[in-house]
């Protein structure tokens, strides 16, 4: 997409590490589940109204390190990126929101395949030999999400939807413009996770990305100059 200029105001996250529950691979994104009963782990600024409360994050990735991104900036690819989604408390709860225009905020970070990894990642990826089949889950906890963002907070907006089906149209993306780095032998131990159950052949978790859809008049809006 080519993004529109126009400034924004900044965003702010304010998570509380307590609040991270269990990490686990559903057979599609591996997902972080976080603790949303009550305003503790929240979103504020930018394109939103109000708080948002961080639900849970989750990770997109290809069968190689020259794909993974939902989100294309420039003709430019990114081997994997990360959600973390959060959805508006004023609609009463998760399922409510997603039929309300505002209801869920997510914060999209790219992650490209670099010489210097975000060192933050690494306590995630300890966790993929627990998960390793679909199904899988573990304890996941005193984890504060907010780590894995890059130093730069700017970024684009605009309103969409969710990348995987039923693909409700309820989300204001949050796309921070600087990706973190991780190691090609960091995208290989996501990529050795299994689509199957443990009484199935494994088939690697690859290629769990859609690609990149038309804007149809969506406008996309920039923080930055």
């Amino acid at each position: 997409m080519t993004p529109a200029r126009r400034t924004l105001s900044a965003w702010h996250a304010s998570y509380d590490p307590g609040a991270a529950k269990t990490i686990l691979n559903n057979g599609r994104p591996c997902r972080v589940v976080f603790d949303d009963t009550f305003d503790r782990s929240v979103l504020r600024g930018g394109p939103l109204t109000g708080a948002y409360r961080l639900r849970q994050l989750h990770l997109h990735w290809g069968s190689s390190d020259l794909h993974g991104s939902e989100h294309v900036i420039d003709g430019v690819k990114y081997a994997a990126e990360l959600h973390m989604v959060h959805w508006n408390p004023k609609h009463g709860n998760f399922a409510g929101a997603l039929k309300q225009p505002d209801g869920v905020a997510v914060v999209g970070i790219f992650l490209k395949v670099g010489n210097t990894p975000k060192p933050e990642m690494k306590r995630i990826l300890e966790e993929i030999e627990n998960i390793k089949t679909k199904g899988k889950e573990a304890p996941f906890l005193h984890f504060d999400p907010s780590i894995l963002f890059p130093k730069s907070r700017d970024y684009w907006t605009y309103h969409g939807s969710f990348t995987t089906p039923p693909c409700e149209e309820c989300i204001t993306w949050i796309l921070l413009r600087e990706p973190i780095e991780v190691s090609s032998d960091q995208m290989a131990k996501l990529r050795s996770l299994s689509k199957n159950d443990e009484n199935e052949p494994p088939s690697p978790l690859v290629d769990n990305w859609r690609p990149p859809q038309p804007l149809k008049g969506r406008i996309v809006r920039a923080s930055f100059k």
